[in-house]
């Protein structure tokens, strides 16, 4: 377990889902809610799934902890099988898995510090022992000093960071958060962000975080699974999906296909048309930053810049460039060769006679 003194231990909390799926009935029609997901969450790392609405992340993150049953396949949290556990053995794992929720669900009617003894009383720990570990949770998120303000009395930002002390008070191993900064502005947002990730470095926890924001993805996940009707489109490190998205969802949900070009596009060649436009994407370690003269030199024609975009990512450049080429007839494939490895990948955005 972890401890929040001066001496932490660690635990090894490991996640392996494998072909699991998700049947629910509505209204006598069977739906599939998750198909055959499976996934290896590591310890020690902050693990994002990302979605649009209605595409299975909360099914997925309710399934971690036994609030959904299984249809079929298995979960495998420390080394248990959840669809195996009996009903005192699964709340006994329950309480190593901490929660997070998108509207807070604080008591009205309670302070701060009872808020989060809460489960601690419900679990019958001594009164000297919950007056220590709530301290040290209300020091850690940065509100021992609002300890009996009510949450009436509380911004929407402070609210989550009573959430995360509440979810931390029983020493978890693994931290699911649902949505958990949907609600708030960006101010909150930063801040809790940037605790998630101080606890993660702190505590060593395996953080577990659903979402539909890249932006949050971005921010602080090591790791991260696309979901779209279910299924598991896309996954890898943050830095490398951002940089080459693979499927249409994800370049929706980093807004990738929201250009804003001086010229019409064309998916066609015409006669009319003078350029092809490209996207070369790039993706490189700090250290070794594009030389872009380089780069633009193996094309061997007039280049003309019309966008480009650069961001640091897990110790990343993930950068990309559209440029028009005066020729139709672009042979992408032999310009890829020619291009150094950090190029990532080289497209055809379409085809436009630009006014130069």
């Amino acid at each position: 377990m972890v401890s929040f003194g001066s001496h932490i231990e660690f635990a090894v909390p490991h996640i392996t889902i494998r072909h699991l799926n998700k049947y629910y009935d509505v209204q006598g029609k069977q739906v599939h809610a998750l198909k055959n997901i499976n996934l290896d969450i590591p310890e020690g790392k902050i693990f994002g799934i990302i979605g649009k609405s209605g595409a299975g992340k909360s099914s997925l993150i309710r399934t971690l902890n036994g609030l959904e049953t299984i249809s079929d396949g298995s979960i495998h949290i420390h080394q248990h099988d959840l669809g195996q556990l009996n009903h005192n053995e699964l709340i006994a794992l329950r309480q190593r898995i901490g929660m997070i929720f998108q509207h807070f669900n604080l008591l009205s009617a309670k302070t701060v510090w009872e808020n989060v003894a809460l489960p601690l009383k419900i679990a019958k720990v001594p009164a000297t022992e919950i007056q220590t570990r709530v301290d040290e949770v209300l020091n850690l998120v940065g509100l021992a000093e609002k300890h009996h303000h009510y949450p009436s009395q509380l911004s929407g930002g402070q609210k989550q960071r009573v959430g995360i002390a509440r979810a931390l008070v029983s020493k978890p191993e693994i931290l699911l958060c649902d949505e958990a900064t949907s609600a708030l502005d960006p101010e909150s947002t930063s801040v809790v962000l940037s605790l998630l990730k101080e606890i993660n470095q702190k505590l060593g926890l395996t953080i577990v975080l659903i979402t539909h924001e890249m932006q949050m993805i971005r921010e602080i996940c090591d790791q991260v699974v696309v979901i779209d009707q279910g299924e598991i489109v896309e996954s890898g490190q943050v830095w490398s999906v951002f940089s080459h998205p693979q499927q249409k969802i994800t370049q929706e949900l980093l807004n990738l296909e929201q250009l804003d070009l001086p010229f019409q596009l064309h998916q066609e060649r015409a006669a009319h048309l003078t350029h092809t436009i490209l996207k070369i994407s790039y993706a490189t370690d700090l250290k070794n930053p594009p030389n872009l003269n380089d780069v633009l030199s193996k094309i061997a024609l007039p280049v003309h810049l019309y966008q480009s975009h650069v961001d640091t990512i897990q110790h990343h450049l993930v950068g990309s460039l559209i440029v028009g080429i005066p020729q139709l007839d672009v042979d992408v494939h032999s310009l890829h060769k020619q291009f150094h490895h950090k190029t990532s990948q080289i497209e055809v955005l379409g085809y436009a006679q630009p006014a130069h």
